[in-house]
């Protein structure tokens, strides 16, 4: 029996030592019996950070943001049972967002399943399609043809979170019992990795100067979401940009509207300006080239739609098809960067003068009536922006922070990274990525984040300890965004769309251990933010007179929209 213990070990360890040779650097657990040999084997080898998280929801979510921080796969762990199912919202965000993160659930071994068991489910293939690729492993086995068998998988589900779609992959380990070796735990050989090697996609040149053609002197119009387009995208995209003389549209998460590179035809008030019908006039664009996902604006959504038929370019290297208005005339499989490169090489003609002057003339009356118009939210965005170190991260909740961060976070050469959970564009977990994006970076992070987003990951508030990170909670009673939806007017708004909390969070903020501030001023929030960005956890609330912060908005898209 004790061979079994010791067996399990280096069963475990083999696959843990086979990922970190991949690249592998952080590990999150959470607390089980049947996981104690995959734990183990996280919490020993050299070369992991392993992070602890009680609630396995929180903990999937946590993964997340690491993930995101560090750009590489991250190990999750759990026990066998419904306890690998709590990691199902954040496994769905990884798989729409694009993020790897490699899930390894422990299990009962065969005779223990289908008998009534205890904690025994169904594991095989629990997510479905969400995840790039499902391993039932068998029971621990330390024959050196299956320990070589182990290493290989380990490349294999390498690969599979990365490319050619990053996300998750499964792996479900059934381990018997005993789970704790008796006595010192056994060495686990070293095995040389298997290398895995992955292209960048380019267009042939032929195909590619074509196109360049196509584009060249034309008024057109590239539209950047999100998306992990690569470190020399921002470079690339500027130089493209210059030589054809047009604008760009840039959602927040974009990675282009913070940054040392060109922005002389950056565009970030479009969401404003589109509202006007002239602007569907003047500025309609004899193409469109889009890369990454739609960009979070509404108002751009509708301006595409109307437009004629055109080239309408979508640019997508990882196999998705990223057109929700079935606009695309062309779908391009090609790396962002090599492909802007490829583009600026063969341009020799520019857009007229006036085609980006009209968007630039547009974009500045934006950002004026913003000075005038804007509401609370508006003050929050723009001191978050300022007082953001260089190199900080800026993490983003969904529903209204991200729309006011779209409207109103300008652009800076400040390099600064903004990150958000858009892929399923939820609620739930908002807390946990931000904290996990604090632990796997070596500069703050801010999350701006509603009420209800805090609410529904309050759990997730026990990974703040040690880490520096401020969550800014815009709390305007419920669920505000519904106030711009047509739910505003029904009857039962309230009860059962806005959902007001009634809750004093300064109780989360001591239960955990943050520091705390209250405020309902815009004058007061930089003070408050900057004492916060000192160091250590902090919840800065900001309280949003709902009614007021509505007029405020509208105010300013009928501001804009005046022709």
């Amino acid at each position: 029996m004790a061979d079994m213990a010791n067996e399990n070990f280096i069963w475990a360890g083999h696959l843990i030592h086979g990922l970190a040779a991949g690249g592998v650097t952080h590990a999150v657990i959470s607390p089980g019996s049947r996981s104690t040999p995959l734990a183990l084997a996280c919490l020993r080898h050299p070369g992991l950070k392993t992070w602890v998280q009680v609630d396995e929801r929180s903990a999937a979510f946590f993964a997340l943001g690491l993930a995101k921080a560090s750009r590489q796969p991250v190990i999750l762990v759990c026990t066998s049972g419904s306890a690998p199912a709590n990691w199902f919202p954040a496994v769905i965000e990884a798989d729409m967002g694009m993020v790897p993160l490699i899930l390894l659930s422990a299990d009962r071994p065969a005779e223990l399943r289908d008998c009534g068991a205890n904690q025994s489910i169904d594991q095989a293939h629990l997510f479905g399609g969400h995840v790039r690729a499902f391993h039932e492993l068998p029971a621990a086995d330390v024959r050196p043809e299956m320990l070589r068998y182990l290493r290989t998988l380990a490349a294999q589900v390498m690969d599979q979170c990365r490319w050619p779609l990053p996300g998750p992959v499964h792996v479900n380990v059934p381990l018997r019992e005993p789970l704790v070796p008796a006595g010192p735990l056994p060495p686990i050989a070293e095995m040389a990795p298997v290398v895995v090697s992955h292209p960048r996609l380019s267009l042939p040149p032929e195909e590619c100067a074509t196109l360049a053609r196509e584009l060249a002197g034309g008024k057109g119009l590239i539209v950047c979401g999100w998306g992990e387009h690569g470190p020399d995208f921002p470079e690339a995209i500027a130089a493209l940009a210059s030589k054809l003389d047009c604008a760009v549209l840039a959602d927040p998460l974009s990675g282009l509207r913070f940054g040392s590179h060109g922005r002389d035809d950056l565009l970030c008030r479009y969401d404003a300006f589109l509202r006007r019908s002239s602007a569907h006039e003047n500025l309609r664009p004899s193409w469109v080239l889009r890369f990454g996902a739609m960009p979070v604006s509404k108002a751009l959504q509708p301006f595409l739609s109307a437009l004629p038929a055109m080239p309408h370019i979508v640019v997508d290297a990882c196999g998705r098809w990223p057109d929700p208005l079935h606009l695309a005339t062309r779908l391009v499989r090609a790396d962002p960067a090599l492909l802007c490169r490829q583009l600026a090489s063969g341009i020799e003609a520019a857009a007229p003068s006036s085609w980006r002057a009209a968007f630039q003339a547009e974009e500045l009356r934006a950002a004026e009536l913003a000075r005038h118009n804007a509401p609370l939210e508006a003050a929050v965005v723009q001191a978050m922006v300022d007082l953001l170190p260089a190199g900080g991260m800026l993490f983003s909740g969904n529903s209204m922070a991200i729309r006011d961060l779209d409207a109103f976070s300008g652009s800076s050469s400040k390099p600064l990274r903004i990150i958000g959970n858009r892929g399923a564009s939820g609620i739930d977990g908002n807390v946990s990525s931000a904290l996990g994006l604090a632990a796997g970076g070596s500069r703050p992070v801010v999350a701006l984040l509603g009420d209800l987003a805090f609410y529904h990951d309050m759990n997730g508030l026990l990974a703040a300890r040690g880490l520096d990170v401020v969550l800014v909670v815009l709390n305007n009673g419920g669920g505000g965004i519904f106030e711009y939806l047509p739910q505003a007017q029904l009857e039962d708004f309230g009860r059962a769309w806005l959902t007001p909390l009634g809750l004093d969070f300064a109780h989360a903020a001591g239960m955990y251990g943050l520091g705390y501030q209250k405020i309902s001023r815009a004058a007061d929030f930089p003070a408050a933010l900057a004492g916060a960005l000192a160091g250590g956890a902090h919840l800065i609330e900001v309280t949003v007179e709902r009614d007021v912060s509505v007029a405020l908005h509208r105010a300013y898209w009928m501001a804009v929209a005046e022709n």
